[in-house]
């Protein structure tokens, strides 16, 4: 959430501030507070606590700052949008278990209408048929076990390749300078990892292939443009005016993103018949079911548009989350080299220095399962998950929450709720090999909800857990790795949709296993 003080000052100088106020009264006429969710104080007239969330500071922080004044469960007022913050696992739990259907809605923006074809991509849908039709596609044409293995072997090439660019870099400056270590940007190195395995597994291209770079440019705009909330989303008089340029910026990025998904669609469908089932990429695989299935495809939009907006859904979701939590992870083991250390024991007693990780071994490899935990823990890329909306009328902690409502679930105040968590501010991996040996992140402990839960929850956690470990495991087998300096790295957040670092990530890497690996 990117909020504009300036911008809404602006707005509210403008004509329709009377019409606005209007609306206001009468939304709120009659209302009964009795039963409602205290509201945080601070609201002003027409904009209520709006300008609360102006400031440069990330939303999840000011929320999490006035969840301990006002309680783990309270009311904001967005304008004329009634706004329910939770940051309680035990609420969560309600929410996601006896309120799950209730809550399964999801506001409209206007970032979803104009880059989300009008609300086709899935995760910004609202809940019904639509919905439901294309999260089963997903589950089959994804995330199925069929699919996994065939997807696992993608991800073990592209990792390989990953540790291989990093070794001839190294061996080219130590060629070059004489230097024993090379300094590598590991934001960068792990973006353009993820990218390209995504990339493959969605649509076979190859991130070094011609024109991907422009790919990568167009999502980060798109992905960017996503979190940003326009003015008019909260004063539809307002929209019109377009505060900020962001509408515009918006649609130049949708047709920008739908040009090149038109165009891998046409390659897709003109290819379809020359590949074997074990060469389908999920594209493909979307083109079949949509053939296989003309009948029951929802009449909303046509197939070509499901397919397009499908795979942006996809894409999106798997690569700037599973990218910002790989390069949290490799700043927290980077700042603890004992930990560091014993990650790579683990890794040199179960898997051994004569071979590369693969996915087989993961299982395995408890210690860096705790590690991943931890750093969902600390830092979920989601800290607020995407917005919820209530679809019925409902009763939340003994509260009566109306139809209309949206919700923000406040993960990362719940992961550091230190009545569960000891030392809930402190990198200790260790509790999950301890005492929280038993929780995992698949949205059945309520403590520990990085990909939600509940129907709405993220569907692809296992695939992206795999590519994270994985990833992770192969980068500290291959390489030593050693900060740039003796100061621990920054580990300050950027504000955005999601909690990237703000500060690149360098570090030293130096290759530690048989050459013969990297060829």
């Amino acid at each position: 959430m990117d909020f504009s003080l300036q911008a809404i000052v602006a707005a509210l100088a403008t004509s329709f501030l009377l019409l606005t106020f209007l609306y206001n009264l009468l939304c709120h006429k009659g209302t009964s507070s009795s039963q409602e969710p205290p509201e945080a104080g601070g609201a002003w007239p027409i904009i209520g606590h709006l300008h609360l969330l102006s400031a440069a500071r990330p939303t999840f922080k000011i929320l999490s700052d006035m969840a301990d004044k006002y309680g783990p469960i309270f009311r904001l007022r967005l304008c004329a949008q009634q706004v329910l913050v939770v940051s309680d696992s035990r609420i969560a739990k309600q929410c996601f278990t006896t309120n799950d259907r209730a809550l399964a809605g999801r506001p409209k923006a206007i970032a979803s209408e104009i880059m989300g074809y009008n609300y086709a991509i899935v995760g910004l849908r609202p809940y019904g048929h639509y919905w439901r039709y294309v999260r089963k596609v997903i589950m089959l044409q994804l995330l199925s076990t069929p699919r996994l293995e065939v997807f696992g072997r993608v991800l073990e090439s592209g990792v390989r390749s990953f540790t291989q660019d990093i070794y001839k870099s190294w061996l080219k400056d130590r060629n070059k300078n004489g230097s024993e270590d090379v300094k590598v940007d590991m934001k960068e190195w792990s973006a353009k990892l993820i990218m390209d395995v995504t990339m493959q597994m969605l649509f076979g291209q190859r991130y070094e292939e011609e024109g991907s770079r422009t790919v990568v440019v167009t999502v980060r705009r798109f992905f960017e443009l996503m979190g940003v909330t326009l003015v008019g989303d909260y004063l539809p008089w307002l929209r019109w005016l377009d505060i900020g340029g962001h509408e515009k910026a918006m649609k130049e990025t949708a047709k920008e993103m739908d040009t090149i998904m038109e165009s891998w669609l046409q390659d897709h469908k003109t290819k379809r018949n020359t590949k074997s089932k074990e060469e389908e990429d999920f594209m493909d695989g979307l083109l079949s079911s949509f053939e296989d299935d003309k009948d029951n495809i929802p009449k909303d939009f046509d197939a070509d548009t499901i397919v397009k907006a499908t795979c942006i859904a996809v894409l999106l979701a798997a690569t700037d989350t599973t990218t910002v939590t790989l390069t949290w992870a490799i700043s927290l083991v980077l700042n603890n080299y004992s930990v560091l250390e014993k990650i790579r024991v683990e890794l040199d007693t179960l898997v051994g220095r004569e071979r590369d990780v693969n996915k087989f071994d993961l299982n395995n490899l408890t210690y860096l399962q705790a590690v991943v935990k931890e750093t969902l823990r600390l830092y979920p890329a989601g800290p607020l998950l995407l917005p919820h909306e209530s679809i019925d009328d409902c009763m939340v902690d003994g509260y009566h929450i109306s139809k209309g409502v949206r919700m923000l679930m406040n993960v990362s105040k719940i992961h550091r709720d230190p009545r569960f968590w000891s030392d809930p501010n402190v990198f200790r991996q260790e509790r999950f090999l301890s005492e929280h040996k038993d929780i995992d992140v698949k949205g059945n402990h309520f403590e520990l909800i990085p990909f939600g839960s509940g129907r709405r929850m993220y569907p692809g956690i296992s695939l992206a857990l795999q590519i994270l470990e994985l990833a992770l495991a192969s980068l500290i087998h291959n390489f030593n790795l050693n900060r740039i300096s003796d100061e621990p790295i920054d580990m300050t957040e950027s504000v955005g949709l999601t909690i990237m670092k703000k500060t690149p990530l360098y570090a030293l890497l130096t290759p530690r296993l048989s050459s013969h690996l990297y060829r």
